[in-house]
């Protein structure tokens, strides 16, 4: 076998291929991503620091890699999982293909026939440890370095992948608005939503304190996606709360979503697989509206009154079999009622329909709220882009 490679996981799946990406050997967890599309946006979303992204679709890599889709300043996966490398990039926007790039950013990937298997069997047991080596041949030498490897439970990455000097990001035009975003593993499409939208945003480190936050008298302030466990994240908690304190309208996407959840008092838990994808059925659970969404986390806020997953026994199983787009019939009884937090009564606004997954919090005394989902996409559908507008019309309330 050519530039052989392997893949081993900690249950002690083993698979072999070739090298595709730099060569050596790399440590993360194993993940899978549904998107048919966008490989250069998934490479280079922080959110995925420390993980090994199998790509479930065929062909990865026809249409090369550009100058102008990278949604951060590298490549942020552990490393990388295709089963069938295009062989040619034909792209207008291309300069230069997809190998190339992985080889340039350092990111050992693997081509592998069993991409299906890999993710049945991620599926079955769970995100797991792995690593990707083109220097070991032995799957137990592999495995031993796998189990010493560390955890994404407890892994505090936020301040891994964050900016570590602010920096703004300008309207065309004079500014309507002024936004503080903390960066806890930003995408480049957030600020440039925003700022389409009339804001000027001040994108800061994801250790920024509540103090550091308002000095710049933000209109509005944004907690982003990013990587990790979010209950390890004390320190944008404790941000958070001081926001929160001050009165102005508050929005988080994905691990913002998880933090603002904790500063309610919520808890959050890991999922057993994650969502990532360009496909999540989301209900509104105020005007049942179904949006199809971007997702990349493996954590999740709890239900209130839960501490892991959305039913109870004695509740039925939510299932993307047994429940439609708009009814009630199947979202988790906790998801229904207003529940109390310190600043006033909060109320679970969306639910994943797969899974049951709360998707959304929203304050019903105060210009907050939060989703769990990607409204910026990038890549993925659109349906979720009202939400900055959303936002924007909180900051000018």
């Amino acid at each position: 076998m050519t530039n052989p490679a392997l893949l081993v996981l900690e249950d002690g799946t083993t698979l072999r291929g070739t090298r595709f990406g730099a060569d050596g050997e790399t440590f993360g967890e194993m993940v899978f991503n549904t998107g048919m599309t966008g490989y250069q946006e998934t490479l280079t979303d922080p959110s995925y620091c420390r993980q090994i992204v199998a790509m479930t679709a065929p062909h990865i890599g026809n249409t090369g890699v550009n100058e102008d889709d990278p949604e951060s300043r590298q490549a942020w996966v552990s490393g990388y999982v295709v089963r069938e490398p295009a062989r040619l990039a034909s792209s207008w926007r291309a300069t230069r293909d997809l190998d190339a790039y992985l080889r340039a950013e350092g990111v050992t990937g693997i081509a592998v026939r069993g991409t299906r298997l890999l993710t049945r069997r991620v599926r079955e047991r769970g995100a797991m440890r792995a690593a990707i080596s083109t220097v070991e041949t032995s799957p137990d030498k592999l495995l031993g370095r796998v189990l010493a490897s560390p955890e994404m439970t407890g892994a505090d990455l936020a301040r891994v992948v964050s900016t570590p000097e602010p920096y703004t990001v300008r309207p065309q035009g004079q500014a309507r608005y002024r936004v503080a975003a903390v960066d806890l593993g930003i995408k480049a499409s957030t600020p440039r939503h925003l700022a389409a939208r009339g804001c000027e945003v001040l994108v800061l480190p994801a250790t920024s304190s509540a103090g550091d936050i308002l000095a710049s008298s933000p209109d509005g302030v944004f907690f982003s996606n990013g990587p990790g466990d979010p209950a390890a994240a004390g320190y944008a908690v404790d941000a958070m709360r001081g926001v929160l304190g001050a009165g102005v309208p508050v929005f988080g996407i994905c691990l913002g979503s998880q933090i603002l959840a904790q500063a309610l008092g919520l808890g959050t838990y890991k999922l057993r697989y994650g969502h990532r994808g360009v496909n999540q059925p989301v209900l509104d659970l105020a005007t049942g509206r179904v949006y199809i969404t971007s997702h990349n986390h493996g954590f999740a806020a709890a239900l209130p009154g839960a501490t892991t997953g959305p039913n109870d026994p004695g509740e039925p199983p939510v299932s993307a079999e047994t429940q439609g787009p708009s009814t009630w019939a199947h979202v988790p009884p906790r998801a229904r009622q207003p529940f109390e937090t310190p600043y006033g009564p909060a109320v679970v606004s969306h639910v994943n329909l797969n899974d049951g997954v709360l998707e959304g919090l929203r304050l019903l005394e105060r210009p907050v709220f939060s989703v769990q989902y990607h409204p910026e996409a990038a890549p993925g559908p659109h349906d979720a882009a009202d939400h900055f507008d959303h936002f924007c019309a909180l900051l000018g309330g």
